[in-house]
C-alpha cells in the first residue's frame, strides 16, 4: 500500500461507524501562541504537553502537537500548537497557521510579560489587531462560500456571555476563542500595590471586552497548572474551571464570561483626569489611562533581532563554509 492508500483507509475508518455502530470522531484543534518577546510562551507549551525539555528561543514560527485519548480504546484527539516568536516583529506570519480550513477549530493564546508594563499595551494591541483583521478577512470570504459556518463562528463567540449578562451589548468579542496569560507573576508580585492594581484592572477589562479568559502565571507549578486547565479546554475540550480569582493581590484567574464591568469598575484615574481624556470607545479610554502611568516604549523589535544565521543551534558545517566563501 502507498501512503495515500493508507490515508484513504484511515479516513474511511473514521467516517464509517465502528462495530458498535457508533461513529468515533477525532477532535482536532489548533492554537496559536503569541505575545511578548521572552515572555515564556515556549515554557507554557512544554508544560501543557508535559515535556521536560529546556526551552530554546523561538525562531519565527514554530510548530508542535499534542495528543490525548478521551477514553480508553478511542482514537487520540490532536491539538496543533503554533508559536510566533519575536514579539511583534513578525506579524505577517500570523496568516500561515490561521486558514479558512481550520478557522472553526482555532484559538489564540496571548502571553503578556507582566514584568514589562511599558511594553504591554503596544504588544497586545498590535498582535490582536493583526490577528483580528486576518480572521475577519477569512470570515468575509466564508460568508460568500459557506454562510452557515461563518454565522456559527460569530454566534459561538457571542455565546461566551449569557444573553442576560448586563454587559451583553457593551462588549466586542474577539472573532475566535482568545485567552490572555500574564506571565512572570513572581516579578510582578514585587511591584507597588497601586501599579499592580492598574495592570490587573486593565487586563481584566481587555479580557472581558474581548470575551477572553485571563490567567496570571509564573514558573510555579501551581500557577502553571491553572493556565494548563484553560489551555486544555481550548486544545482538547476538557472542562474549564468554574473557580474565579479577581483579587489584584493574588494571581488573577477568570474564565471567559465570568467577569463584569460593574465588578471591574471604572479606569483607575481620578474623575477630573478622565474628563480631560478624549476617547471614542471604552477600550481607547482604558488605553489612555494605562499609558499615563506606563508610557509605551517605542518598539525597536526589528533593530535588535539577532541574525539567526549566526546562532550556534543552527550550525551546519557545509552550509556555513559555503556561506563564508560567498561573503568573502
Amino acid at each position: 500500500d502507498t501512503l495515500w492508500d493508507l490515508a484513504i483507509a484511515e479516513v474511511e475508518k473514521r467516517e464509517n461507524p465502528d462495530e458498535d455502530g457508533k461513529r468515533v470522531e477525532v477532535w482536532e484543534k489548533s492554537i496559536l501562541f503569541m505575545g511578548s518577546k521572552n515572555g515564556g510562551k515556549t515554557t507554557i507549551i512544554l508544560r501543557c504537553l508535559e515535556r521536560e525539555e529546556i526551552p530554546k528561543p523561538t525562531l519565527a514560527l514554530e510548530y508542535t502537537f499534542g495528543r490525548r485519548a478521551r477514553r480508553h480504546n478511542t482514537p487520540k484527539d490532536v491539538a496543533h500548537f503554533w508559536e510566533l516568536g519575536g514579539g511583534t516583529s513578525l506579524l505577517e506570519l500570523i496568516r500561515i497557521p490561521i486558514t479558512s480550513n481550520n478557522i472553526r477549530s482555532f484559538a489564540v493564546v496571548l502571553v503578556l510579560d507582566l514584568s514589562k508594563p511599558n511594553e504591554l499595551w503596544t504588544t497586545m494591541e498590535k498582535l490582536l489587531q493583526v490577528t483580528r483583521n486576518h480572521v475577519n478577512k477569512i470570515l468575509t470570504k466564508l460568508e460568500k462560500a459557506n454562510p452557515e459556518v461563518a454565522t456559527e463562528i460569530k454566534q459561538r463567540m457571542r455565546n461566551n456571555l449569557q444573553r442576560d449578562h448586563p454587559d451583553y451589548e457593551l462588549v466586542d468579542p474577539f472573532p475566535i476563542p482568545l485567552m490572555i496569560i500574564g506571565s512572570k507573576y513572581d516579578i510582578f508580585h514585587e511591584f507597588d500595590s497601586e501599579m499592580r492594581k492598574i495592570i490587573s484592572k486593565t487586563l481584566r477589562f481587555v479580557s472581558h471586552y474581548y470575551g477572553a479568559s485571563l490567567v496570571f502565571t509564573s514558573k510555579s507549578e501551581a500557577l502553571l497548572l491553572k493556565a494548563r486547565v484553560l489551555i486544555n479546554h481550548l486544545a482538547f475540550g476538557c472542562d474549564k474551571s468554574k473557580s474565579v480569582s479577581v483579587d489584584h493581590n493574588k494571581p488573577l484567574f477568570i474564565p471567559a464570561g465570568l467577569d463584569s464591568l460593574s465588578q471591574i469598575g471604572p479606569p483607575p484615574a481620578s474623575d477630573s483626569n478622565i474628563g480631560k481624556l478624549r476617547a471614542n470607545t471604552p477600550l481607547e479610554l482604558w488605553k489612555k489611562v494605562f499609558e499615563k502611568t506606563f508610557p509605551p516604549k517605542s518598539l525597536c523589535d526589528l533593530q535588535d533581532a539577532k541574525d539567526p544565521a549566526q546562532d550556534l543551534q543552527y550550525a551546519e558545517y557545509e552550509v556555513d563554509v559555503m556561506r563564508a566563501q560567498k561573503n568573502q
